[in-house]
């Protein structure tokens, strides 16, 4: 369960603090026009400074906490389109070594949401250690049409 860490103890982060997605760190790419992407094309929206296809992440990081060596533990996230285009994205596979599993289904998301499972597995392989723990920090990559979403993943293993 994620509502206590290894040790038995109770989370200083819980999920639900974050209630609404919001912009995260984000790499701008560069648009190449795609003549089948999906795209409204009305008087209403030509005059939107809105962007068209944009995308937050609920929760906007992945705060795992302390963790017990030797388990899995998961996490689900929630890709939300806030755009008025439907995208598609895909998430780059995170490093082996890192101990992370990104699982998702692959396809345009329009108007709706897409969940991530992250899933992690506590193992030491190399690392920083800070007073017993081995500290875990990645930055999971999510491309999508206009962009590459940053998500941060953060954890403790004992």
């Amino acid at each position: 369960s994620l509502l206590v860490n290894a040790a038995g103890q109770p989370r200083k982060d819980k999920f639900s603090s974050f209630p609404r997605g919001t912009k995260p760190n984000s790499i701008p790419n560069q648009k190449i026009e795609d003549p089948v992407a999906g795209k409204f094309n009305t008087s209403s929206l030509a005059t939107m400074r809105q962007p068209l296809s944009d995308f937050h992440l609920i929760p906007p990081k992945v705060m795992f906490g302390v963790l017990k060596e030797g388990c899995t533990y998961a996490a689900t996230v929630i890709l939300k389109n806030v755009g008025m285009n439907f995208s598609r994205f895909r998430v780059k596979p995170p490093p082996p070594r890192s101990g992370l599993r990104v699982i998702y289904t692959p396809g345009p998301v329009a108007g709706l949401k897409a969940e991530l499972e992250i899933e992690i597995s506590a193992m030491i392989t190399g690392g920083q250690c800070t007073g017993g723990l081995k500290e875990i920090s990645h930055d999971i990559e999510i491309l999508t049409e206009t962009e590459t979403l940053l998500l941060p993943v953060r954890g403790n293993i004992l």
